[in-house]
């Protein structure tokens, strides 16, 4: 057996595998994004991959929560609609740009999730998925009955010139890369490490020593800001937002159904989930009576004959992972000497 020499150029050759996930990422971007801004792509298909991708941040958010951290949140709504109707209030109250109203949004889903943690965090397990529901369900009543956000009427998100449907593409693309890359840079990073350390066993992680309140906030955090950054777009895309709409149940549901179709605990599961979910929801739109028999059918066929999800399938079968969230060790010793392998002399 040959020797292997541990020197810098040894350590170099375990980096390629953790960046071609980065790598891979920003050539599909661009693969997707210039047929898009330059007018290549349908208007009708620029709207189904927009909510792909909006779809696919989602799933990444509440994949990072409950999958990798688990934190199984049922609430990820509040930060979608908060940061809905900070884009309408931006726009047609205070006359600002798009771009400063996603700002904003974004901002509010930060400070909320900040105030959030403080309660949520004394709550574990089912505790802290139901306290996560009533707060989602109580920022709705709130917004029913507040006179500045025009109560149960809602708002309109008024952009002059509005923003066209390249431009809401584009935004969609950025918020779904983002989204992709901040995951497999947390779960690469030891911070990911210790993420995991916690859902497995928080006791050992906390005897370890892992701070298990600060990594718990990163990423609370950090799913809250996918969210809303999800939600400006979003509703940038539809026009106007209700209480009904913005802080709907219906969105947890599409996270689930996205990350157990699509196989939670990895990052390419959310994005094959998307996929499989809009078109879906594109061909059962024309049953509306049988829209979410059919949506609970596949997710029960899924769990039976494959609990991990598409992208665990295809991986046995294959043995692709597009985007791996696994981080690979560093090749460590001293330069110019060499490692001989274990068990030899």
């Amino acid at each position: 057996m040959s020797r292997i020499r541990a020197s810098s150029g040894n350590r170099f050759l375990f980096m390629p595998r953790e960046y071609s996930t980065y790598i891979a990422v920003a050539v599909l971007a661009a693969v997707l994004l210039l047929p898009g801004v330059t007018g290549l792509i349908p208007s009708n298909l620029m709207r189904y991959l927009l909510q792909i991708f909006l779809y696919i941040a989602l799933g990444q958010a509440w994949n990072l929560l409950s999958g990798f951290a688990g934190m199984t949140s049922l609430g990820q709504q509040l930060y979608i609609g908060l940061a809905g109707y900070a884009v309408a209030a931006a726009t047609g109250t205070m006359g600002l740009s798009p771009l400063a109203g996603i700002a904003m949004g974004t901002g509010a889903g930060i400070l909320t999730a900040l105030l959030m943690s403080l309660v949520l965090f004394r709550t574990e397990g089912m505790y802290f998925s139901i306290a996560t529901w009533i707060a989602a369900e109580a920022m709705e009543k709130a917004f029913l009955n507040w006179e500045y956000v025009g109560q149960g009427s809602g708002m309109t998100v008024r952009i002059v010139p509005y923003p066209s449907v390249r431009w809401i593409y584009a935004a969609s693309l950025l918020v779904c890369c983002f989204s992709v890359l901040a995951v497999c840079f947390v779960l690469h990073s030891r911070l990911g490490l210790g993420l995991m350390a916690i859902r497995d066993d928080p006791s050992a992680a906390a005897a370890s020593g892992i701070n298990l309140t600060r990594t718990k906030l990163c990423v609370y955090v950090l799913a809250a800001v996918i969210c809303a950054l999800a939600g400006s777009v979003f509703f940038i895309n539809k026009g106007t937002i209700y209480p009904e709409s913005g802080f709907s149940t219906g969105w947890t549901v599409s996270s689930v159904f996205i990350c157990i179709i699509g196989g939670t605990g990895t990052v390419t599961g959310p994005v094959a989930g998307a996929v499989l979910y809009v078109l879906l929801g594109e061909f059962l739109a024309h049953y509306p009576g049988w829209s979410n028999i059919m949506l609970g059918l596949v997710t029960l066929l899924m769990i039976f004959f494959a609990p991990e999800g598409i992208a665990g399938f295809l991986r046995k079968r294959t043995g692709i992972n597009l985007f791996s969230g696994r981080r690979y060790p560093e090749v460590r010793g001293e330069r110019g000497k060499e490692e001989r392998p274990r068990g030899k002399r």
